[in-house]
């Protein structure tokens, strides 16, 4: 049977087959992964450092081999060692110790590992490790979702679509320009992603690196660790307390928790627009929309994304007012906290492929586009009373007012009070215009300002 049956979190039974890059990256396995990179980054610059003269330097093939470690670890042999510790980074100190011992050159060398650590110069650059590699694979989900709605603007660029303020029929644009201002909310958020900076320390227990210099006084410490740090590609805090304050993870998960509000705006107008029958969704062979009703053909997928995108962003608000406070030099509610990171970023991923897959089955229904347009052709008293302004009519806007607020009108009804009232105040061309105009041509510049924008991505991303 199924051990997802049996999953608390339906990250690791539901939605477990669609999160294997996520789970690999966020979950138990990959932490202990990325802290003994840390530990084996650090020792090896211990070793290489010419001041400490108690560790002699290694060649090329022994430090391939130290590196190496981090492929062959088995998370499990080290959680066994945890369950006599009581304490996770030193049961990976122990673990790694074990390893090393019977080497000809590292076994020498064993109680370099964790060298004047605490735990927290581990997990700081540990937790920025996952951190980064979670953002590639957001980031990738998120390309694809840009991508779709990029080439949905671009084929409906023209398609004209009634626009409702307030739940109201208001002036019409069209279903690719509203495509458009969706991706460019997107794409201004995961570039702030994509240039958050990474954060951490390796400067002792309480941040002074008291332990390190009196050991080895003759050992530039902070120069030391700031090329471990951003030998890990990552950005050296050099002024903490026990631990990194987690104020860049604080902008990291605002910065998610946008990016998430953009597309849970997008999943409701979505929703709202295949219940208007703007959208059709394609069928998929087999599958039910209600257990009673066999002609439902229901917007899951958008459904799904806005359940999940509210869950990661409560966790991820969560996380960004929680981690930035720590009382005095450090406490302890931060490490279980921290261990819900993962999580977030899961809910997050389990949503965007939800989103992309339900955009991907959507298709415009013209005739009902068309009809929601036919049906309101007093949108169209914004552009008479605006001709009328530039030609010196008496209170446009309040002759427009009587005519249309609050009354079903029909596109004959505009030309009569066109004929009727701008006769003589608004010249014959004018006056044409107007009477030629469709609720369905009233939508502007949308065309041109799509097809401007998408060029414009066209040539950025020539340029990269």
């Amino acid at each position: 049977m199924s051990q997802g049956l049996y999953a608390l979190s339906p990250l690791d039974g539901r939605y477990a087959s669609q999160l294997a890059d996520v789970t690999a990256i966020g979950g138990e396995a990959g932490l202990i992964g990325y802290r003994l990179r840390v530990e084996l980054h650090w020792l090896l610059a211990l070793a290489q450092e010419p001041a400490i003269a108690e560790i002699s330097a290694p060649n090329e093939q022994q430090a391939e081999w130290l590196l190496a470690l981090e492929q062959v670890c088995d998370p499990a042999e080290v959680k066994a060692i945890e369950a006599k510790t009581n304490h996770d980074v030193k049961a990976l100190e122990y673990w790694l110790k074990s390893r090393l011992a019977g080497h000809s050159f590292w076994g020498e060398y064993a109680e370099f590992v964790h060298f004047a650590c605490t735990s927290e110069d581990i997990n700081s650059l540990a937790y920025a490790l996952m951190a980064r590699d979670l953002r590639a694979a957001l980031l990738t989900r998120l390309d694809a979702i840009a991508s779709r709605l990029a080439a949905m603007a671009g084929e409906h660029a023209a398609l004209p679509l009634l626009a409702l303020t307030h739940g109201q029929p208001a002036s019409p644009t069209t279903l690719g320009k509203e495509m458009v201002n969706t991706h460019v909310r997107l794409e201004r958020q995961m570039g702030a992603l994509r240039r958050q900076e990474l954060l951490g320390k390796l400067n002792g227990a309480v941040g002074n690196y008291n332990a390190h210099v009196l050991a080895c006084p003759e050992v530039d410490w902070p120069a030391l660790t700031q090329r471990v740090v951003e030998g890990l590609q990552l950005t050296c805090n050099p002024l903490t307390t026990q631990i990194e304050p987690h104020d860049w993870m604080a902008e990291y998960c605002h910065t998610l928790a946008r990016v998430n509000t953009i597309l849970l705006d997008l999943a409701r107008d979505i929703w709202g627009y295949i219940s208007r029958g703007l959208f059709v969704l394609a069928l998929k062979p087999g599958e039910v929309g209600s257990s009673t009703m066999p002609h439902k053909v229901n917007p899951i997928d958008f459904e799904n994304a806005e359940g999940n995108l509210g869950v990661a962003n409560a966790l991820l608000e969560h996380l960004a007012a929680k981690l930035p406070v720590s009382r005095w030099q450090r406490d302890l509610s931060d490490s279980t906290v921290l261990r819900n990171f993962g999580s977030a970023a899961g809910y997050c991923a389990v949503a965007y492929q939800a989103l992309e897959r339900g955009l991907g089955k959507l298709s415009p229904n013209p005739e009902q586009l068309a009809a929601e347009l036919t049906a309101n052709p007093e949108v169209l008293a914004e552009a008479i009373q605006t001709m009328m302004r530039r030609h010196g009519v008496d209170k446009p806007y309040e002759r427009l007012k009587e005519l249309t607020r609050g009354k079903q009108l029909r596109l004959e009804d505009i030309g009569a009070f066109i004929d009727q009232q701008l006769e003589q105040a608004v010249p014959d061309e004018a006056r044409e215009r107007l009477k030629a105009l469709t609720p369905a041509d009233y939508t502007g510049l949308a065309e041109q300002m799509v097809r401007q924008y998408l060029d414009s991505l066209d040539h950025q991303g020539a340029r990269r």
